[in-house]
């Protein structure tokens, strides 16, 4: 009779078992939204990334960073791609994608049933006079009327959770692009200060024959012995902030090890001729920011969240339980079973609990969202305002001293170096201005290196990704978390 029960139950839990197969191929894959990711990272960056998940994979992907960094002087579009196929912490990200699909995997598969079953009897053994079996399948049904918006919400986390992987893809591309940009002119420094700190010893060696000859004096020698000095320190200093701008860029592409054995280029590539246009770029990056993306997806959940509340706001728990109970009489050798069916229904009455708190939380955390969202626009537009203008200012800047300043400084050296000779110049005088000819280089070395940070930032305003896209992320998550609550 107990095997009999079992069958029972089975029979009844078999449709509750089948109804949570719902088609969820998108999220039990194991590449699951790793496409968008993808083609969002090609159409920004033009670079490839990849989700390592297995050792085959991974070989693959070491060989081909094995190939990029053949070439012991790396560039930046190198860089970048390493940066894509390397790094760890974004293989980590990635897997927070794979954890959010399996979330929202999870959410399409029903309640599990509770199966219960008993056994009661009167009589001495041997002697059995009377028994009964008893069974009870539970369900919650609360359970089952939220599902599909449970289902819902979980899918809008989901494709949240790519935006992010894509957020967090880009701004290592940009990171990577920048630290790049950032060594190089650093190189270029340290061989400005070097070209400039050959002058200086040959002056300091003309400035000390000069004082014993008795055409200086012991204070012209100290000036030149002391410019020279400082020049040592710079270059030092230089040295030391190239070095760490290097190591900055071999973390970003997760380089170690013999990996480590590169070399970046000694000085920027030269000014663009021309201006990229970007007279639609605030059009542009309101519909292709991911990070706002994000922000509309964090509105969406929170507006469902809402609503799920909403629907239950009166109820906090409600069960429906459903049996059967058997029993089973032997009069005079003879036995007789009658089994009849149960259902019973339990919920909690909301006396003390009629929701409103939660409504208000609910309210409150949807309001929330949509004034982040808002910020967030304004903020998108700015920002691209911002970098275009950067982007024109700093072109103009650079090109400025690549074309007046230091020109006029080296023609001034010059002329200086050609009345020095003809004895009408003081060795004063031609010193200076090979002090001034040199802070123009390194002036226009900033300049060059600013302009490049500035076109670098260009693709993060557009695409998201820049300096402040973590801090927007973190916001726009915890509006999400705090409209979560109280369904």
């Amino acid at each position: 009779m107990i095997r009999a029960a079992v069958k029972l139950a089975a029979a009844f839990a078999l449709p509750l078992v089948l109804g949570g197969c719902v088609s969820a191929s998108e999220y039990a894959a194991k590449n699951a939204g790793f496409s968008s990711i993808e083609a969002k990272t090609a159409e920004a960056a033009g670079k490839q990334t990849v989700w390592v998940q297995n050792q085959q994979q991974a070989r693959v992907v070491s060989d081909r960073v094995k190939t990029l960094m053949a070439k012991k002087t790396v560039d930046v579009e190198t860089a970048v791609q390493v940066a894509l196929l390397n790094n760890k912490g974004l293989q980590a990200a990635y897997a927070d994608l794979g954890d959010s699909a399996a979330d929202a995997w999870q959410s399409t598969m029903l309640v599990n049933p509770t199966v219960s079953l008993g056994v009661t009897g009167i009589g001495a053994p041997g002697l059995e006079a009377f028994r009964s079996v008893e069974g009870m399948i539970a369900n919650n049904i609360l359970a089952l009327a939220t599902r599909d918006r449970n289902i819902a919400i979980a899918d809008t986390e989901f494709r949240r959770a790519q935006l992010n992987a894509a957020l967090r893809t880009l701004q290592l591309a940009s990171d990577t692009r920048r630290a790049w940009i950032n060594a190089v002119a650093a190189w270029e420094t340290v061989a400005q200060l070097n070209q400039a700190q050959a002058a200086a010893d040959a002056a300091s060696e003309l400035a000390q024959e000069l004082g014993k000859s008795g055409a200086l004096t012991k204070e012209g020698q100290a000036r030149e012995h002391v410019f020279y000095a400082e020049l040592a320190g710079q270059s030092a200093k230089a040295r030391l902030e190239a070095r760490l701008a290097k190591e900055e860029l071999t973390r970003l592409m997760g380089l170690w090890g013999s990996g480590i054995d590169y070399q970046v280029p000694n000085r920027l590539p030269s000014l663009p001729k021309g201006l990229m246009k970007r007279d639609l770029i605030e059009a542009e990056a309101l519909q292709r920011r991911v990070d706002l993306q994000v922000a509309k997806l964090g509105l969406d959940a929170t507006a469902k969240s809402y609503k799920l509340t909403e629907a239950t706001r009166y109820v906090t728990d409600l069960e429906l339980l459903a049996g059967f109970e058997t029993e089973r009489e032997k009069e005079e050798g003879e036995v007789e079973t009658e089994t009849t069916g149960q259902a019973e229904l339990e919920f909690v009455i909301p006396i003390f609990d009629s929701g409103r708190a939660r409504m208000r939380k609910a309210e409150l955390a949807y309001m929330r969202s949509a004034n982040l969202l808002a910020e967030k626009a304004v903020n998108v537009r700015s920002e691209a305002r911002s970098a275009y203008q950067a982007y024109r200012a700093n072109y103009d800047i650079a090109r400025h001293y690549r074309n007046s300043v230091v020109p006029l400084r080296t023609k001034i050296e010059e002329e200086s170096l050609l009345t020095y000779n003809a004895m009408i110049t003081n060795t004063f005088e031609l010193l200076a201005d090979s002090r001034e000819k040199v802070n123009a280089k390194l002036l226009a070395v900033n300049a060059k290196r600013d302009f490049w940070l500035a076109e670098a930032n260009l693709a993060p305003a557009i695409y998201g990704g820049g300096a402040s896209a973590a801090a927007g992320e973190t916001e726009v998550a915890a509006a999400a978390e705090s409209g979560g609550g109280g369904h």
